[in-house]
């Protein structure tokens, strides 16, 4: 039996899909569960177990996600949203107690990949080519050179990110974000890279994807593209973090050069694509937890231009008291 668990599930179905289809091509028994604070995200309807849990700020939620894996025999915990990171990480005794394998970068790389400043100095001790960057009062904002670009260094989900034309503009983010970071503006493209790893740490797989259209952080529509160069720096950036699980490195093409911006660890929303690609990472990573010998294709062997364009999807939800008794899809 191989339990998994995706906590923050959100609207992650494409993921829980793909893993479902791992579990029937392996023959493997096990179940998928997930947790959310919200009984209606759409990632709940799919699961074989769905559980409420507090909000990763309160203080009942490690209790709480402590006892959910030893009800239902987690063998592996994948996170799913930025801010649990440091927070699973900083619990990590606790909650493999039971035998469970988080899948989580340890709190040192928590602290690197959660804070884009720290991300911009990683990067610059790997000698990987980074945007020029510093904090409000580092500059003279009179003498950059505009288009900028601010962000906040704890962000997420691609909230309070603006470009900057001038310096009133960078006055006023500079007051409005939440501890920003300012930085020269790349116009792209932007690719993203699956970077999978088991939760040893051992690297599986690095697949490279170009954002052709997003809304609120998330790829709509996408293709998959090689270049050895970006490979490369993803191993590297793998084995120095060190990655566990897996993590997603963001650059941006720059004069034909890859320029690295933003680490996130965890699954990212397009990952399914790299399953269509060829790097089928939910079977590899089954056949780990249930230590079932598997091929694994060399890191960089997967089919590129393959197009990817997410869609919206309806559920119809029937209630009965606080349980959600059915769901189908319109």
């Amino acid at each position: 039996m191989v339990n998994l668990l995706f906590t923050s599930i959100g609207r992650r179905v494409e993921l829980l899909r793909a893993f479902r289809r791992a579990y029937q091509d392996l023959d493997l028994k096990g179940k998928i569960v997930v947790s959310d604070v919200d009984r209606l995200a759409a990632g709940m309807q799919f699961a074989d177990v769905a559980r409420l849990v507090p909000s990763i700020k309160s203080p009942a939620y490690i209790p709480e996600l402590a006892r959910l894996l030893q009800e239902e025999e987690i063998t592996v915990l994948f996170p799913l949203i930025d801010p649990e990171i440091p927070v699973l990480a900083a619990h990590r005794e606790v909650l493999e107690r039971n035998g469970t394998r988080l899948a989580v970068v340890s709190s040192e790389a928590a602290r690197i990949t959660a804070d884009k400043w720290e991300t911009h100095a990683f990067f610059s001790r790997l000698a990987l080519p980074v945007p020029r960057s510093w904090l409000p009062g580092q500059r003279e904002p009179a003498a950059e050179e505009y288009p900028l670009f601010i962000k906040p260094r704890f962000g997420s989900a691609a909230q309070h990110v603006f470009p900057v034309r001038n310096p009133e503009e960078l006055d006023f983010f500079t007051r409005y974000i939440p501890q920003p970071i300012v930085q020269e503006y790349l116009p792209g493209p932007e690719i993203t890279n699956d970077v999978i790893c088991d939760w040893d740490g051992q690297l599986l797989a690095v697949v490279s994807r170009q954002r052709i259209r997003v809304r609120s952080g998330e790829v709509l529509i996408g293709k998959t593209v090689y270049d050895p160069k970006i490979t490369d720096a993803c191993i590297r950036i793998a084995r120095a973090l060190p990655a566990c699980g897996a993590v997603t490195v963001q650059c941006m093409m720059h004069r034909n050069e890859p320029v690295f911006t933003e680490i996130n660890a965890r699954l990212g929303g397009g990952a399914p694509a790299a399953v269509a690609a060829g790097a089928d990472f939910p079977r590899w990573l089954l056949s780990r937890a249930a230590g079932i010998p598997g091929q694994i294709t060399p890191v960089g062997t997967y089919r590129t231009d393959v197009f990817f364009s997410r869609y919206e999807e309806s559920l119809i939800l029937t209630e009965r008291g606080s349980d959600v008794v059915e769901s189908r899809c319109i």
